[in-house]
């Protein structure tokens, strides 16, 4: 992949592929959440950098990268559902992962795992005539354009608003679940310092009184 960025912000030294049309087979072929996320990340940096420098091709080809690496991520994180069912792709050694675990391990937060998703959700041809377009949206234009709306739901006679918190509170704790399952425990224990690791208990504690609190009240 000729497409390279120095790993320190210096976005004056990160160029583009050789050609457009090679990134374009590049990424529509890529396998990888680490790779894509790489492009995607790269692609924003000269974005910027072209910005700057009032180069408004170079600015336009990187925004276009970084819109279709952005999809194709979205792409590969679709085969992979909240209940863990893994993707036809290549995680190393980890399996029967979930969206949002994937998603971490890529390095990818939250917010831009919820942003590849509803970019890929994009319809091709629609996402394609605006990607080529003389004025190429932003990726949050794009993903605004993927957000799937809700269907109605059956509350079959509860209150509204005691039925969408209820919604939004198991999700927020099965989140925090997942998250802390997709952290690399066994690499970052051995290495904690003494501070660290009296700030990680006294979380720990917050952590546990919580979960306490809830598990006498349920």
């Amino acid at each position: 992949m000729n497409f390279h960025a120095p790993s320190t912000i210096n976005t004056a030294n990160a160029v583009l592929p050789k050609s457009y049309e090679h990134a374009k087979v590049a990424l529509a072929n890529c396998e990888s959440l680490d790779e894509c996320q790489d492009w995607a990340d790269k692609a924003a940096a000269l974005a910027s950098y072209a910005k700057q420098a009032n180069d408004d091709q170079l600015e336009k080809m990187a925004i276009r990268i970084r819109a279709r690496a952005v999809r194709r991520a979205g792409e590969l994180l679709k085969q992979f559902d909240d209940r863990g069912r893994p993707a036809e792709i290549s995680t190393g050694n980890h399996t029967n992962l979930s969206q949002r675990e994937a998603a971490g391990l890529a390095g990818m937060s939250k917010h831009q795992q919820v942003t590849a998703v509803r970019v890929a959700n994009v319809p091709e041809p629609e996402f394609t005539e605006q990607v080529e377009s003389p004025k190429p949206p932003t990726i949050s234009q794009l993903a605004q354009q993927g957000i799937k709306p809700r269907p109605l739901v059956d509350l079959k006679g509860r209150d509204p608003h005691q039925f969408n918190l209820e919604m939004h509170y198991v999700g927020a704790v099965s989140d925090c679940a997942r998250d802390l399952r997709a952290l690399k425990h066994d690499q970052a224990i051995p290495i904690l310092t003494d501070k660290a690791r009296a700030e990680l208990r006294r979380h720990i504690a917050e952590i546990d009184g919580i979960c306490d609190m809830i598990a006498t009240r349920i």
